[in-house]
This record gives C-alpha cells, structure tokens and sequence, in this order.
C-alpha cells in the first residue's frame, strides 16, 4: 500500500517572505528613480510635474523616493506628462548589464546630494566622449517675422535634417488651431502643451531644426529645456521689418484698430532681449535678402554643430 501524503501545501517561510518584500522594495526604488531622472532629465521641478501629470508633489515625493506605491493609473499619468511609455518606468532592468546594475545599485546608497553628483558626472563624461545631450538639434528663436520659418525650412533642407514647426505639433497634439486652444484653455493651457510637445519632439529626434513661438522664453522651464536641448539661435530684425513681414504675410492684425502696435512691439522685443541674449548664438535678418540669410545661416549652424 501506497503512503499517503496529506500535508497541506507549504507556506512561505519568513526568508521567503522578506525576500519578495525587498525585491518588492528594490522595484519601488527603481520605478522611483526612473521618474526622478526622467524629471530631471527634462528640467521639470516636482510642483511642475504635480500640475502636468495631476499627482500631488506629496505623493510624488513618496513615489520618487520608493517609499510610495503608486497605483498603476497614476504612474501612467505621470509616464504621459514626462514623455514616457508606462514600460519605460515598470520594464525589469536588464539582467544582462551587470555594469548598469552595479550603477543603479550605487545610485540606490547615495544620498539626493550625491545622486546629483553622480547625474551630473555622467553627463559631463557623455559630453566629453562626444554624446552631446544637444546632438544635431537646432532651435530658431526671436519675435514673429523675424524668419524662423522660412529660413528654418531652407536651412534645414541644406544641412539634410528635418523641420518642425513647434506650433504645428501643438495643433496636431491637440485637434485644435493656435487660437482655438488660446480660447479654450488660456495662455496656461497653450504653455502646458508647448512644453509637452518640446519634449516630444526631444525624445523623438536627435537631428531637427525647430521654429518655435517667440514667447517661449517666457517659461523658464520650458525654455531651459530648449537651451539644454537645442543649439539656438536668436534670429533678429528691426522692430519695423518684425512688423512690415508680419503684415506682408497677409496678417493685418498688428495694425487694426491700434496705432500704439509699434510700440508695443518695441515694449515686447525690449522686456525679452535679455531672455533671447541667452542664445548660443545670434544672426540679423536686418536689410538681407532671404538668399543671403540661408547661405550665411547655413554657414553659422553648418560651423556650430562640427565644432
């Protein structure tokens, strides 16, 4: 006669149990510290995230930390507002890069203090061995018909690069035309979606030149962003050739019903020239031909990225 075996199933012991609960821990610290570099990477403080991905700065804090187990719609919100895909915050670290496991398990030990100093090494030797976090990327700055468009799209087709208008990808991100998303959601709204669309168009592209709108620089975060990003350059021109192009365009906004348009124009260029100086570097459209804008801007990018 066969025995028999009655014994219940085995439970696990408290060396099992403690185990799942650090390699839970470990995980928790992990999708944390990928939501901080993320942030980080993309110059975003915390409250900036709270308000872009509707988590509360608290609860980020938590998550960031490992100390908080977020839930799975939450972490998809905040993967959406740092330009993510929810894996790229839950994937297992990959098993068979010893090296980077030995990094993330330091990065684990150190203090925020000393995480940062480990973040900004890394990025300085990046830089030095020729990854250059700004890569081939190319941004055209300045007031409205100074010529980012037109001397965006030229330029970019000489140096064999795409181009992008930050304005478009906003449109298309949204279904809606500039005026409408003013209309709808604000100022606010509009600054929410340039940011997310910058980084967008960061994670998608490693060569681009970009036009973007000229208020850009009103938004630290988001022009700090670019700066770091892009190389960029001021595009500038008198306040009367901003505003004769602009008209010539076909758009008579400027003018109707406000003769005090020049001077405002002058206010605008005047409170924002210290913010555009912040430029790598700067080109005058002024009295040039678009010709000799393409060939000298050309030159000046073509110059500025082999350097």
């Amino acid at each position: 006669m066969t025995e028999r075996n009655d014994q219940p199933p085995s439970t696990p012991t408290g060396d099992t149990t403690e185990g799942l609960e650090n390699s839970a821990q470990r995980f928790l610290q992990e999708v944390g510290a990928r939501v901080r570099n993320a942030r980080t990477r993309h110059g975003m403080s915390r409250k900036v995230l709270a308000r872009e991905s509707g988590v509360s700065e608290r609860y980020l804090a938590q998550l960031e930390t490992g100390s908080g187990n977020i839930s799975i719609l939450l972490l998809r919100q905040v993967a959406d507002a740092t330009g993510l895909k929810l894996q790229d915050l839950v994937a297992e670290a990959d098993q068979d890069a010893p090296e980077l496991m030995s990094i993330l398990e330091l990065a684990r030990r150190a203090s925020p203090a000393q995480r940062e100093e480990i973040i900004s090494s890394l990025t300085e030797l990046l830089d030095q061995s020729g990854a250059n976090l700004k890569a081939s990327r190319i941004a055209l700055i300045g007031l409205r018909g100074a010529g980012k468009s037109t001397l965006g799209r030229l330029v970019a087709e000489d140096l064999k690069i795409p181009f992008i208008e930050l304005n478009h990808e906003i449109e298309h991100d949204s279904g809606l035309a500039i005026p409408e998303i003013f209309a709808l959601y604000g100022q606010d709204g509009y600054r929410r979606l340039e940011q997310r669309c910058l980084r967008s168009v960061i994670d998608r592209h490693n060569k681009v030149v970009l036009a973007v709108a000229g208020g850009i620089v009103a938004e630290a975060n988001t022009y700090d962003m670019l700066l770091r990003s892009f190389h960029t350059v001021w595009l500038q021109a008198s306040p009367e050739e901003h505003m004769n192009r602009v008209r010539a365009q076909g758009d008579r906004r400027p003018m109707a019903g406000n003769p005090a348009a020049m001077n405002d124009l002058r206010s605008i260029l005047e409170s924002r020239q210290q913010l555009y100086a912040n430029a790598e570097a700067s080109y005058n459209t002024s009295t040039k031909t678009v010709t000799q804008c393409r060939t000298e801007l050309t030159r000046l990018l073509s110059n500025r990225l082999a350097s």
